[in-house]
């Protein structure tokens, strides 16, 4: 709003203190360059001074027909200072209301002859006129800006189309152009052909742990007690590619007391 955008730019305010990394910046850098004109303010909250007058009144609850001329003056010019520091360009009418101000207060301030006092028309009657009408005419607009927008900004439009009986025509198509697309989907099928790559179950380095650990160099373990039937051919050459990689390794010994005797495992020493 306007007001708190004036009242942020109060001279009688106290500067307030830029820092820079924690330092506080008094002075700017000499290799600073600001433009002239860098900075334009636009302030349209104030549609005008009767604007301007009627918030004042509004913002203190202050009665229309009774307006303490000498504080609305006051803060009408406090206004208007503040508008030429921030170097707005002030319409002429803000100054002439301001000119107008300043006449009804010295005529009040005036003393009034003591006959025909009553006779003598209110300074302020002018202007308590015209913020009225004034008034009227914002409360109409604000009313008139809540209306719905459609018939009165943007109209609809619509138009019903004629009444078409639409044939729907089924494709022509031949033998060959159907075995031609399948054979092209056939093809675009294959690319998304993938090959999976499974975990084996059993591990020959965890048998090879496993067979270790059931032998020791001390006393010899029958050949064919190292394997397990329950678990298949699978388990079978796991653990006979496991016994040969041990016997590769020098990790194991293999004794046979003669052809086709039974065979003798054990661990080396």
């Amino acid at each position: 709003m306007m007001e708190q955008t004036l009242q942020g730019l109060d001279p009688a305010e106290e500067p307030r203190v830029v820092r820079v990394r924690g330092e506080p910046l008094t002075d700017l850098p000499q290799d600073l360059y600001i433009p002239p004109d860098a900075l334009e303010v636009f302030l349209d909250a104030f549609e005008g001074p009767l604007d301007l007058l009627l918030y004042l009144i509004r913002r203190q609850n202050l009665d229309i027909l009774d307006i303490p001329i000498a504080e609305i003056t006051r803060q009408y010019m406090h206004y208007v200072e503040l508008m030429k520091d921030i170097k707005l360009e002030l319409a002429a009418e803000y100054l002439v209301m301001a000119a107008m101000l300043a006449e009804i207060k010295s005529r009040m301030l005036l003393p009034r002859p003591p006959s025909g006092a009553e006779d003598e028309e209110d300074p302020r009657a002018e202007l308590v006129r015209r913020l009225q009408e004034y008034e009227r005419f914002k409360i109409a607009g604000e009313q008139l800006d809540e209306l719905p927008r459609v018939a009165r900004d943007v109209f609809p439009a619509s138009a019903a189309g004629p009444d078409r009986k639409v044939v729907q025509l089924q494709p022509e198509v031949s033998l060959k152009e159907l075995l031609a697309a399948l054979s092209d989907v056939m093809a675009r099928a294959a690319l998304f052909t993938h090959h999976q790559v499974r975990r084996e179950a059993l591990s020959v380095r965890q048998r090879m742990s496993e067979t270790l650990a059931r032998l020791d160099s001390e006393h010899f373990t029958e050949f064919v007690t190292l394997f397990k039937p329950e678990e298949g051919r699978l388990g079978v050459v796991v653990t006979f590619l496991a016994i040969l990689e041990l016997v590769k390794e020098s990790l194991v010994k293999l004794v046979q007391a003669e052809p086709y005797a039974p065979i003798y495992v054990k661990a080396a020493a």
